[in-house]
This record gives structure tokens, sequence and C-alpha cells, in this order.
């Protein structure tokens, strides 16, 4: 027997035609928040005239103040304005907040190419109550690096994407593959901002650097330029990314582009140019196909510290980290031309083991990679070193696992076979290991 009832129909409320009005804000909790940066986020919400306006409002004043590290918990309520019984639009907004802790720090990982760092930190958080931030950190990496840096970053405009960041630093360590150890210690001025673009970076910084040779094997043509030298440069950074994943993406570019200029001050003068563009295509079968070209060039008067390097596990696979191009008794000695490419293509396991779970992290990755580092020869015309720099490429190819480690690293397990190559090359066949965050 079958029982029938009255079904209850429900209807889509259109909240872009619910007028709206916010009457009154009050927000409860703030300590050592100044109020002009609480009322710059939330004024928006008074030129609301629908319920839609004043949510999407709200919304982007939480984000505001999480992007700033204002607040460690926020709670908004919405209620009818008792203040205004008259007006049936009339609402009464607020904000109980609690704000972060005045000091903060822990122990963290960095990945590099092939090296992790341990990671230390102090820092004071929203110390004049503007989102001001002051940190202090110490690094310790697998590559005998140690490093500390005290920094002051501070929210421009009351706006989390125009941030000025001064900082102070030491750091040290060892560069094995052309045989010297370096330490830095300098002062940097960095200004960070965003738009439709993508993200914007102009950086100051001034450093003085002591370079010493790693062992008395190290080649002469790197003893030679060891000593002290004052580096002052300007550097410009744009970057555009629409990537899902800046480890292992499936879709969306990246567009990354440098500019630097040494001179302003000290006795190194150069200019460096660098560029990297990447396109990731799904494909079916829960496939991507992904191209990538990076590419650099330099004045002819760089020293050992800033020239151009290529090769190892993410970059040109099938080489010897920076093993690529002139060697002197087993010393790389870099170059100031460099183009490097790869053809990639990611595929599920065989048999989707883990699907839809852990098996995720997992690809079965085959790649083509092309590149070439070179000098620029002033005895022969643009068009002859150009041509060099295309015939003298270096490739190679193979297939293997690439393991996504969360979002800050990817682990690559390839089997690379060299194709082509040049007599000074180191290379490296057969298995080859690499982890880290960048790779082409």
């Amino acid at each position: 027997m079958e029982k029938e009832g009255a079904g209850e129909s429900s209807q889509n409320v259109d909240f872009s035609s619910v007028k709206a009005n916010v009457k009154r804000i009050k927000v409860n909790g703030l300590g050592r928040t100044k109020n002009d940066i609480v009322r710059h986020h939330i004024k928006p919400l008074f030129a609301a005239t629908t319920f839609e306006e004043m949510i999407s409002a709200i919304n982007l004043s939480k984000n505001k103040f999480e992007q700033l590290g204002l607040f460690k918990n926020m709670k908004i309520s919405i209620d009818v304005s008792k203040n205004s019984p008259e007006l049936p639009n009339a609402y009464d907004i607020a904000y109980k907040v609690k704000e972060q802790s005045y000091l903060t720090g822990g122990l963290s990982t960095m990945i590099g190419t092939n090296e992790g760092t341990m990671v230390g930190s102090l820092k004071l958080e929203n110390v004049w109550g503007r989102g001001e931030k002051v940190a202090t950190e110490f690094t310790y990496g697998s590559a005998n690096a140690i490093g500390a840096n005290l920094y002051l970053i501070k929210p421009m405009f009351f706006e989390p994407h125009l941030l000025l960041r001064f900082s102070v630093f030491q750091t040290s360590g060892e560069f094995p593959w052309s045989s010297y150890k370096e330490t830095d210690r300098g002062l940097a001025v960095d200004y960070t901002f965003s738009n439709f673009l993508g993200s914007h970076t102009l950086r100051w910084e001034g450093i003085w650097r002591e370079l010493q040779a790693l062992s008395s094997s190290t080649a002469f043509a790197i003893r030679e330029e060891s000593g002290h030298s004052l580096k002052s440069s300007l550097k410009y950074t744009w970057c555009a990314d629409t990537r899902d994943s800046k480890v292992l993406p499936t879709f969306g570019q990246l567009y990354k582009f440098s500019t630097e200029l040494g001179g302003l001050g000290g006795d190194v003068k150069f200019s460096k140019h660098e560029a990297e563009f990447q396109l990731n295509q799904p494909l079916p079968l829960d496939s991507t196909l992904q191209f990538t070209l990076s590419g650099g060039v330099a004045s002819q008067d760089l020293t050992i510290h800033d020239r151009f390097f290529l090769g190892g596990p993410l970059t040109l696979r099938g080489f010897n980290f920076k093993g690529v191009g002139p060697r002197i008794d087993g010393c790389s000695l870099g170059s100031n031309i460099f183009w490097c490419s790869g053809l990639h293509l990611y595929t599920p396991l065989p048999f989707r083991p883990g699907k839809g779970g852990f098996g995720e992290n997992f690809r079965t990755h085959f790649f083509i990679n092309a590149g070439n580092l070179a000098s620029f020869n002033r005895e022969l015309s643009l068009k002859n070193n150009i041509q060099e720099l295309i015939e003298g490429y270096r490739l190679s190819y193979g297939l293997g696992i690439v393991i996504k480690l969360g979002g800050i690293a990817r682990v690559e397990a390839n089997y690379c076979i060299p194709l082509k190559a040049q007599e000074n090359d180191s290379i490296n066949p057969g298995l080859q290991l690499g982890i880290g965050v960048s790779f082409l």
C-alpha cells in the first residue's frame, strides 16, 4: 500500500535581489590592533545595498584580516538591526576576534634541490597593531649551509598584498660542483605588490661576499676569484601562476621573469636576465602533458657567484648537478647564457593502486630534456653565437616515478639516458634521484 503525503516545495532565494544595508558594526576582542586598520577593512560593508553584497564584503574583510595575521580566530554574526525596527532591511554585524599571540616560534624544514634545511624561528606578530612582523630565523642545511636572518615586514596602506620588507642576514655554504665556499653578509629591502598581472617584487640588496677555495684541488680559475667583494644590485621579479599545484600540477600556466642590475655601488657590475614558462595540459585517463622552457642571458663580466649553471635531476636530467658546460680540474665554471626545455608526460601508476587517496601522490613520468650553457663570444656575430647556442645542445630522455610530498616538494626517481653531451660535461646515466620544488 502506498502512502500519499503532501510534498514541500523548496525555493531558491536570489540574494542579489534582497535589499540590505548595514547600520552598525561592532568588533569585540581588540587589544593591540589599531582601530584605523580595522575601520579600513570593514568600511566597505556600509556601501552594500543587497544581502549578497553584504556577505561578499564580510568575507573580503575576513580574508584581509587573515592575510594580515591580525587575528587567530574570528566569529562573525549578522542580526536584524534592533535600533532601526522601522527599516526591515537594516542589519547589525558583530565581529568576535581573538588576536594572534605576540610571540610565536617553531622548527620547520625547507627543501631545496637535493638538500634539506632545518629552520628555527622566533616571530613577533602584529607588533605595532597594523600587521607588522619582526622575526629572526636560524638555518642549518645538509650542504653545510648555515644562516641567520633578522627581518621586518610592514603592510603598506593596510593592504596584505602591498608588503615592505627589511632584512639583515648572514649565510655561509659550500658549492662542491665548483669547489669553493662562500660567506655572505648583507642588507636587503623588498617591496612586493600584486595586481591583475601577477606578483611583482622589487629588491635592493647590498652583500659583502667572501669566497674561499674548498680544498687544495680547487682549480686556479676558481682560486683567482677568492677574496672579498661587495655587491649592490637592484632586481625586479614578475610572476603569474595559474597552476593548481606548484609541485605536481595538472593544469595551468607559469610565467616568470627577472632582471637584475649590479653596480649601484660596490665593486661588482653586471646585468642579468632570466625567464621561465610552463604549460600544463590535461589529457584523458587522468594524464597531464607538460612543456617547460627556461633561459637566461647576462653580461660577460660575471663572477662565479652570479653565473648560470645547468644540469641536475630536476632540470637537465641525465647530467650531474651543475655538471653541464665548461669545467677545469673537475670544477664547473658556469657561463653567461643558457636555455633549457622539457616535455613531460605524467600518468597514474599502472592498475591505479590507492586511487582517490594516497596513490594520487604518485605519477609515472616520461620526459625529454634539452638545453645548453654557453658563453657569448665577442669575436663572433650575434647570428653565429645564437647558432652555436642552438647547435651545441644537450639532450636526454627517460622515465621514472614522481612522488608529491604534500605541497612542499617533489621526489623524482628516473632512469635517464643522455643522448647528446659535450666533452667537458659530467653525465649521470642510469638511475637518478632528485628532490626539490623548482623543476624543468
